[in-house]
């Protein structure tokens, strides 16, 4: 049996491994057990059922993430496109695209102009020209082509019997200033395209003259006026002829024989409509 393995007390003793109390105590706990039924042993080293197990190793709590605040939070940008598309469309005449377009926050240079450059001329004419933006004279105004351009415009207009008094309707592609004049830029073209679709369909012209490249490119998404001009096509669901702008008149006098021939295409085109 496996007790047979201790020595016996004595043996222990001669041999001077351990005191006389301590055999008896050991041999005493080991009769206990056995007369416990205590007989086989059940793993290759003693274990100490009486003393106190070892804490488990602690884990690493994971880290906490902070509950999002109303700063973390980016703001869903809004699309400028978008929401004039959605603000045109709901205008039903137009004081109430004015309005709209006043109220529009999403154009920058609406902060730096003075007025907002909506129109002039007849409601419901049957000819609708569209420039590209308000020069220093139109914003301190607050009305289109009033300057040497907007001079030269009026004497175009009355030599084939046309006047903003009487038979024509004009505004621009942007309605506030660029500073110093810049050429308006791609986003500011975008954003603005919808009020003006909405402004032809309200005027609904016989006829619509694109002023100037940018004119071109809000209507037809092109630019090239030397090679656009004078060619009928279709802008804003109405047709359309782009014309060299006034300003660029007179900075190029001699593009006037052109300008001329487009205006006699314009009169042509009125007397078969009407």
């Amino acid at each position: 049996m496996w007790w047979n393995r201790f020595p016996s007390p004595r043996a222990a003793l001669g041999s001077g491994g351990m005191e006389w109390s301590e055999h008896i105590a050991l041999r005493a706990a080991l009769e206990w057990q056995l007369d416990a039924g205590v007989s086989d042993a059940v793993a290759e080293a003693p274990i100490d059922r009486f003393a106190v197990p070892a804490p488990a190793p602690e884990t690493k709590a994971k880290e906490s993430q902070p509950a999002p605040t109303l700063a973390s939070v980016k703001p869903v940008e809004a699309d400028p496109v978008a929401e004039a598309e959605f603000s045109a469309t709901r205008a039903g005449d137009r004081d109430a695209l004015r309005a709209t377009l006043g109220a529009f926050e999403h154009c920058e240079l609406k902060r730096g102009a003075r007025n907002l450059v909506f129109s002039d001329g007849v409601p419901n004419a049957q000819v609708m020209i569209i420039g590209e933006a308000p020069g220093r004279d139109e914003d301190r105004e607050g009305r289109p082509f009033v300057g040497r351009a907007g001079q030269l415009l009026d004497k175009m207009l009355a030599a084939i019997g046309l006047s903003r008094q009487e038979s024509v309707y004009i505004t621009n592609v942007l309605p506030w200033r660029p500073p110093q004049n810049r050429d308006p830029k791609p986003d500011e073209i975008a954003m603005m395209r919808p009020f003006v679709s909405r402004h032809v369909e309200l005027i609904a012209p016989k006829a619509v003259i694109l002023m100037g490249n940018i004119s071109c490119d809000a209507a037809l998404r092109k630019r090239g006026i030397t090679r656009l001009r004078g060619t009928w096509t279709e802008g804003y669901g109405a047709p359309a002829l782009p014309m060299f702008h006034p300003a660029y008149l007179l900075r190029n006098p001699a593009a006037k024989r052109a300008a001329w021939a487009d205006l006699l295409s314009l009169k042509a085109r009125l007397e078969n409509v009407t």
